[in-house]
């Protein structure tokens, strides 16, 4: 197979997601209700989630139908292509296959529309007004912006501070599709005031972000929230990144030895490798590795214990690998891969030996999206560039070994909305940070102590 790219027909968008908890040598432990440390019930979610979601949730049935309202809406770019990086390949001069799944044509640029959509669809069936949510680096917030126009839900952002203001583009996006965007943390929350009160320069966190975003969904009976990663509903509706990949793989006549993706809090590492976990769980031999920044280094140097996910201890506690929920990690330019937690799903995962985790130094990750963007053309997103230069380390190995394998990684976005991050690295204005240890030891002396 000499095609340099493999696209399917609109028919072939999966129509239904799979469920990983149907398959789990070992399932998560329960949430906990953040106040009882008992485990949570429908109830205590009903007042941020629908119903469909919390059953989403909690299901362990392997296929879940996409409704056909959500399917029209991914026809407009679904199925997303998968590319054999030639090029790159022959920059490296490595025997490996390199492929990529490019998920940053969609129309808000990355894989976050995959799970926005069929949230705004489930919280308009359920006679939803409002979403507040939060974002990183801005994805997640225009993914959802988007959703909303397109089902008629108004939408509050909680944008973490540092990419508030390294991203403007992204803001704009989002207010182009009708959100109101705010610098997270704010004075519109108790939570927000509260962290600023100490610290008036706090640069702010995904965590500090979803505490304001759960608390305006908490106090408004016509709001709800939406998460973009870590629950997992919202790996569930990733899969489909996946289910493709498998088809397309199937064209090309090829398997993956190696999948691999940047893990933040997961919802891209779950989309495109659950599909193939399955495989794993059932005999195949493929690996999978997750790519996060050594400046919050959850899966490499965090702890596997009950933790919050917000930083103001209002959601459930859940168990998963983390940094302690009131670490605040460098302001690093891959702001979506900036939470101190990952999803349970994965952190079991990862725990049971069926993920393998790597972290890299953003000077390292942008050098390789040079390298990616030179050969292939397509200038990639920073949170996606963890995946491009683990790809590019085990082409390199495979060359070393003179071994051939099939190495596979998901494009999650591009990054023509961070040319500002480019633009500081080819200056010079980007620099290392250290791991955070004291840091972090510090968080993690404050986590709860769960019976």
């Amino acid at each position: 197979m000499n095609r340099t790219k493999i696209i399917l027909d609109e028919k072939d968008i999966p129509t239904q997601w799979y469920n990983i908890m149907a398959d789990m040598p070992t399932l998560p432990k329960p949430p906990l209700h953040p106040a009882t440390h008992k485990p949570v019930g429908p109830d205590d979610l009903a007042a941020i989630f629908p119903m469909a979601l919390i059953e989403q949730e909690v299901t362990q049935e392997r296929w879940i139908k996409i409704p056909d309202e959500v399917l029209d809406v991914y026809a407009l770019w679904r199925p997303t292509p998968l590319y054999r990086a030639h090029r790159l390949e022959k920059a490296l001069a490595t025997p490996a296959k390199i492929y990529y799944k490019y998920e940053g044509v969609s129309p808000a640029g990355s894989h976050k529309t995959n799970t926005s959509i069929p949230q705004a669809f489930y919280n308009k069936q359920a006679g939803i007004r409002r979403i507040a949510t939060e974002t990183g680096a801005g994805q997640w917030g225009a993914a959802m912006s988007l959703a909303g126009a397109f089902f008629g839900l108004e939408v509050t952002v909680y944008m973490v501070k540092v990419s508030y203001n390294q991203k403007p583009y992204r803001r704009i996006s989002m207010e182009t599709w009708g959100a109101s965007v705010h610098s997270s943390p704010s004075n519109l929350t108790n939570s927000g005031r509260a962290i600023l009160e100490k610290d008036p320069d706090s640069p702010g966190s995904l965590g500090i972000a979803i505490s304001e975003a759960v608390e305006d969904a908490a106090t408004h009976s016509d709001t709800n929230y939406a998460l973009g990663s870590v629950l997992n509903h919202v790996l569930l509706h990733q899969t489909v990144i996946g289910l493709e990949l498998k088809k397309q793989l199937e064209i090309a006549g090829d398997y993956p030895d190696i999948i691999i993706a940047s893990c933040g809090g997961g919802s891209n590492l779950g989309g495109v490798s659950f599909p193939f976990l399955y495989d794993k769980i059932h005999g195949k031999n493929v690996r999978v590795i997750a790519v996060e920044p050594q400046s919050c280094p959850t899966l490499t140097k965090g702890e596997f214990r009950y933790d919050f996910g917000d930083t103001a201890g209002l959601t459930p506690l859940l168990m998963m690998y983390t940094l302690g929920h009131d670490f605040v990690p460098p302001g690093i330019h891959a702001g979506g891969l900036r939470y101190h937690a990952d999803s349970s799903l994965v952190s079991q995962l990862t725990h049971d030996g069926l993920i393998e985790a790597r972290a890299y130094h953003q000077t390292e990750v942008f050098s390789a999206a040079l390298l990616f963007s030179k050969s292939e053309g397509i200038i990639p997103a920073p949170e996606s560039s963890h995946a491009i230069k683990c790809a590019i380390d085990e082409a390199l190995l495979a060359k070393e070994e003179g071994k051939e394998r099939t190495i596979v990684f998901n494009l999650s976005g591009h990054g023509y909305l961070d040319l500002a991050a480019y633009a500081d690295f080819l200056d010079g204005k980007i620099s290392d940070c250290a791991y955070p240890a004291d840091k972090i030891k510090e968080a993690l002396s404050r986590l709860p102590v769960i019976d």
